[in-house]
């Protein structure tokens, strides 16, 4: 993801007066949520990793931040991941916590133990920034608007995970504990979907993520489309997603086939009860 998510988030965050009509997402079935600016490119380099699956135990050893795409040598091999930095950035206006917040994410780990990603903090996100090219001026983002957009990133990364759960519990039977490999954002590459709804008058998603998931050994890659919507909730939503498995294999193609008619099957259903209803209704 690039500066477009860090530009987004900070409306959101000062309260943006954007337009929340976006009914046409609703017919994708895309509910609201996430963005992250900190992420690797695409996870090829811990394709090779293979965790021992269904044995999973708990474990002391601290849990991975978001990806952050670098060419630094210090990344982890297993993660592509460098240092946390959460030093202050020269000319850094005012101070930002290091805190950080655990997600509900489970990761993928090397010995198969129960881990989960961590977010990161207002400090690394401005960090983050500073790398994509950003640079602070007086016009943009308060010291209260970090904290704004650290629960934003948050609360839609969370939802996103629902939503990605939601299309594995598709396969329940062969996996009941999918878990996050990687993610890598494309901020600048339109999905074939999005762009064939942009050829239809839609708007285009400001940013779009390639999320990894290791189900019980297999990797099954989603695609991510974030559309504005509008003003942020409160619950500090305020991204509208539209989240299916890739076409990039059967088993994929089958899964959005099958969703598909689902929902088709299910809207009819409701035309035609909802049809019965009125004719059944008496003028007085």
């Amino acid at each position: 993801m690039g500066n477009a998510v860090s530009i987004a988030q900070m409306q959101a965050a000062q309260g943006s007066n954007i337009p929340k009509n976006h009914e046409h997402m609703m017919a994708t079935g895309a509910n609201p949520p996430p963005e992250c600016p900190m992420h690797q490119k695409d996870g090829k380099a811990n394709a090779t990793v293979k965790p021992p699956h269904p044995t999973m135990y708990a474990t002391d050893s601290p849990p991975s931040e978001c990806p952050v795409k670098h060419d630094n040598s210090d990344v982890s091999p297993l993660n592509m991941m460098p240092p946390a930095n959460q030093q202050p950035a020269k000319d850094q206006p005012f101070p930002l916590p290091t805190d950080r917040q655990t997600s509900s994410i489970p990761k993928v780990t090397e010995d198969g133990s129960v881990q989960f990603w961590q977010y990161p903090s207002q400090q690394m996100f401005w960090n983050a920034m500073l790398r994509k090219g950003w640079r602070w001026k007086n016009e943009d983002v308060s010291q209260k608007d970090m904290s704004d957009i650290i629960r934003i990133h948050n609360a839609n990364n969370e939802q996103a995970w629902k939503e990605v759960l939601k299309w594995e519990a598709l396969h329940a039977k062969e996996c009941g504990n999918p878990r996050l490999k990687s993610f890598g954002g494309k901020a600048s590459d339109y999905s074939p979907r999005a762009r064939f709804r942009s050829w239809l008058g839609y708007e285009l998603p400001f940013d779009r993520h390639d999320w990894i998931v290791d189900r019980c050994g297999k990797d099954v890659r989603y695609v991510i489309d974030y559309y504005d919507g509008g003003i942020v909730d409160s619950d500090y939503k305020f991204a509208l997603l539209d989240v299916r498995p890739a076409l990039d294999s059967v088993d994929n193609v089958w899964d959005r086939m099958r969703v598909a008619y689902m929902r088709w099957k299910f809207a009819a259903l409701d035309m035609v009860q909802g049809s019965r209803t009125d004719s059944g209704k008496v003028d007085h």
